[in-house]
C-alpha cells in the first residue's frame, strides 16, 4: 500500500509532494522523472520488503507508481514465462502483464488498485483503478496542464483549484460525493473499474473506458437452489481470504466486530492462519463490541487484542481527522475508523475487514422494503403524510412508519438518500441542477430496469454511490493515515461474482437480512452472535454535537458564511438554537455535514495563501 502523484507540464516541489503522501508510505519514497513527466511514490512496504522492489519500477519501455496490492499475481506470471523476474512484487508482475497483455490482463486482476503507468516508447501515460473503487486516484487536467494523486490535498500542491458550487450543493442532498466526485473544477476521479489514457503531448484529449461491467454481474443467471448458494458463498470466501493472507511478506491480522462479516473472516481466516492478530474495540463510555467478538476470539484461539480508544481529545483531533479527506465529509464513522486505525497500527501493517458485505448480501433494515416492494404497496396512504407529525424518536416504530411513507412519495435521489443518508430529507429543498437531473435519471433508470429486481436495484446504486463514494474512501483514509492496509474480501472477485448471482431470498427472507451469511454463520460462529442485530458504528453523535463537539461546531459553522450560498441563515439557526424543531439523530447529521464543509472549506481557503 503506498501514495502515487505525479503531473505532466507542471513543475513541483519534489520533497513537498513526497511529504504530503508520506503518511501513506513511510518505508522509502522515490521519484521518476522523464520527458515532461514527473512520477512520486512513498512505498508501505507489504509484499517483497527488499529495496529491488521500491517504485517508481521501470524496464525498458515502461515506467509505474502503483498504489495497492494484486492478490493473485503469483498465479498470474505463468502467464508470462518467458519473462525474467528481478523480484516478487506484484508491481513486476503487472509490468510483465501489461507488456504482453495490455489493459486485457486487469479483467484476471483480483486486488485493490490505483496505478499510472508510463509507455515511453508511445508517450502515453495510462491511469488504472480496480473493480469497485477501493483505492483512490484524482486527476487534475486544465487541457494544459495535468497532474494526479491518491489524495486531494496532494493534488492541490501541483496547482491552484478553483471550488465547483454545483458538486457541492450535490454533496449536502447525497451527504457524500456521488461517483466519488470532488469539490473542485477540472478535479475528478478515475472512475472505478475503468482504464484512462493520455498522450503526454495532447493533454485535451483524455479518454477512459471501462475493464469490467459491475451491473452485468447481476443479469446473470440467478441460483436459486439452496445448497448450490451456500456451497458457493463458502467457497469464494475461502478463496478470497486465503489470497489476502497469503499475499504478504509482513504478518496479516483482522478487525473483529460483534457482526457476523468480520467474524466470518477471523473463523475462515483462522483456518489457514494459526494464531491470527484480532483486534476488538471498546470506547469509553460508549460503543463496545468486546463481549461478542470474545467468543469468536476464544472459539479460535486467536491472539485477540481489545481496543480501549479514550475519546477525550476528540475535540483536539475532529479538525484534523476530517481535513484528511480533502473534501467535505460528514460520515462520523471516520472518527471511530480514525482512531481503530491509529491503535491497530502499533501491532501490524496489514488487517483484513469486512467492508462491502453489506452492500452484497443485504445486511441493512432498509432494504427489507426493497425486498419485499413495500413501497409500490404503501403509496396509497402517501397523501396522509403532509398531516402526520414528524417523529422526535429515531428507533420507534412510528419513525420507520413514517420515513417508509416518505419514500413512497419519492423518486430518483430524493428516494435513494431518503432510503440511504436521510440527512435533510423533509427538512430542507435543496436548488435543481444540471448534476442533480443526470443522477435523477441514473438512480431512476436503474429503479426501472426491467432486468432488476428492486432490492437488486438498491443494492446496485449503494455500491455505485455509498460504498464507492463513503465507505471505501472513509476506510482508506482512516487507514492510510497512519500507514495501515486494509483488505477487504468481501470485495474480491470470486465473492463479487457469486453474490450478485444470488437470488433475492437468498439475501433477505422473513425478517433476516444477510440470510446466506447468517446460515453460513451457524456452521462457524457462537450461536449467540449469528442472530445477534446488525449494528454498525454506533457513535454518539447526537451527545457529540451537543456536548464534547457543540463549541467548536458552532464556533465554525457561524464562522463560515460560504455556508449561506446554499444554506438560508435562518434554517442554520434553527438548527444550532431551536433543536426542539428536529429528531436528534436528522438533526445530529444536519449539523455535522454543515461542520464537515466548514472545516473544509476554511482549510482550502488557507491552502491558497
Amino acid at each position: 500500500m503506498c501514495g502515487i502523484a505525479g503531473s505532466i507540464n507542471i513543475q513541483a516541489d519534489e520533497q513537498t509532494i513526497l511529504n504530503s503522501l508520506k503518511h501513506r508510505g513511510p518505508d522509502y519514497a522515490g521519484s521518476f522523472h522523464a520527458f515532461n513527466v514527473a512520477l512520486f511514490h512513498t512505498r508501505l512496504s507489504i509484499q517483497d520488503l527488499s529495496a529491488s522492489a521500491h517504485q517508481p519500477m521501470q524496464n525498458q519501455r515502461y515506467a509505474i507508481i502503483f498504489n495497492g496490492e494484486i492478490y493473485n499475481h503469483l498465479t498470474l506470471r505463468s502467464k508470462v514465462p518467458d519473462y525474467h523476474f528481478q523480484t516478487s512484487s506484484d508491481t513486476e508482475s503487472i509490468l510483465a502483464l501489461f507488456e504482453a497483455y495490455g489493459v486485457d490482463m486487469l479483467k484476471e486482476f483480483d486486488g485493490m488498485f490505483a496505478f499510472v503507468l508510463l509507455d515511453k516508447k508511445e508517450q502515453k501515460i495510462f491511469f488504472v483503478r480496480d473493480r469497485m473503487g477501493k483505492k483512490p486516484l484524482f486527476i487534475y487536467c486544465n487541457k494544459q496542464q495535468l497532474a494526479f494523486a491518491s489524495e486531494l490535498n496532494t493534488l492541490m500542491l501541483f496547482a491552484p483549484l478553483e471550488i465547483d458550487m454545483e458538486s457541492i450543493e450535490l454533496f449536502l442532498q447525497f451527504g457524500f460525493f456521488p461517483d466519488d466526485m470532488t469539490p473542485y473544477h477540472f478535479v475528478f476521479p478515475v472512475p472505478a473499474a475503468h482504464y484512462g489514457v493520455v498522450d503526454i503531448n495532447n493533454l485535451k484529449d483524455i479518454s477512459f473506458a471501462p475493464y469490467f461491467d459491475f451491473l452485468s454481474l447481476y443479469y446473470q443467471p440467478k441460483i436459486t437452489q439452496y445448497q448450490e448458494a451456500y456451497t458457493k458463498v463458502e467457497e469464494s470466501l475461502n478463496i478470497c481470504i486465503k489470497r489476502r493472507l497469503e499475499s504478504s511478506d509482513v504478518e496479516v491480522g483482522s478487525f473483529l466486530s460483534g457482526g457476523i462479516d468480520s467474524s466470518l473472516i477471523v473463523a475462515i481466516a483462522s483456518q489457514y492462519h494459526h494464531a491470527l492478530q484480532t483486534f476488538t474495540v471498546s470506547f469509553e463510555g460508549g460503543y463496545d463490541e468486546s463481549s461478542l467478538s470474545a467468543l469468536v476470539a476464544q472459539k479460535y484461539s486467536t491472539h485477540h487484542n481489545v481496543l480501549h480508544i479514550n475519546m477525550d481529545t476528540l475535540a483536539q483531533d475532529i479538525e484534523n481527522i476530517l481535513i484528511a479527506y480533502g473534501r467535505p465529509f460528514m460520515d462520523s464513522s471516520s472518527i471511530p475508523s480514525y482512531y481503530v486505525s491509529k491503535e491497530a497500527k502499533k501491532y501490524l501493517n496489514v488487517v483484513l475487514n469486512g467492508d462491502g458485505a453489506d452492500e452484497l448480501f443485504a445486511g441493512y433494515r432498509r432494504y427489507m422494503p426493497f425486498a419485499y416492494n413495500i413501497i409500490k404497496y404503501i403509496k396509497i396512504l402517501a397523501p396522509l403524510l403532509p398531516y402526520l407529525p414528524k417523529p422526535h424518536i429515531q428507533k420507534s416504530y412510528y419513525n420507520y412508519f413514517y420515513r417508509l411513507l416518505s419514500m413512497s412519495s419519492k423518486k430518483g435521489i430524493a428516494l435513494y438518500t431518503s432510503a440511504t443518508i436521510d440527512a435533510f430529507d423533509d427538512f430542507y429543498a435543496f436548488k435543481q441542477t444540471a448534476l442533480k437531473d443526470k443522477f435523477f435519471n441514473f438512480i431512476q433508470n436503474t429503479f426501472n430496469n426491467p432486468k432488476l429486481s428492486p432490492l437488486s436495484a438498491m443494492l446496485y446504486l449503494d455500491s455505485q454511490f455509498l460504498l464507492l463514494s463513503d465507505l471505501l474512501p472513509k476506510m482508506d483514509i482512516a487507514t492510510m493515515q497512519h500507514a495501515l492496509e486494509a483488505r477487504s474480501p468481501f470485495l474480491g472477485l470470486e465473492v463479487l461474482q457469486v453474490a450478485t448471482a444470488l437470488d433475492d431470498c437468498f439475501k433477505i427472507k422473513g425478517k433476516k437480512s444477510k440470510y446466506i451469511l447468517r446460515a453460513l454463520a451457524e456452521k462457524y460462529l457462537p450461536n449467540e452472535l449469528v442472530n445477534a442485530p446488525k449494528r454498525g458504528f454506533e457513535v454518539p453523535l447526537s451527545h457529540w454535537v451537543n456536548y464534547e463537539l457543540k463549541e467548536i461546531i458552532e464556533q465554525k459553522i457561524c464562522d463560515t458564511a460560504f455556508l449561506n450560498e446554499f444554506i438560508t441563515k435562518d434554517f442554520i439557526y434553527s438548527l444550532l438554537k431551536q433543536p426542539h424543531l428536529f429528531p436528534a439523530q436528522k438533526r445530529a447529521k444536519m449539523i455535522f455535514c454543515l461542520f464537515s464543509l466548514s472545516v473544509w472549506y476554511h482549510h482550502y481557503k488557507e491552502s491558497c495563501l
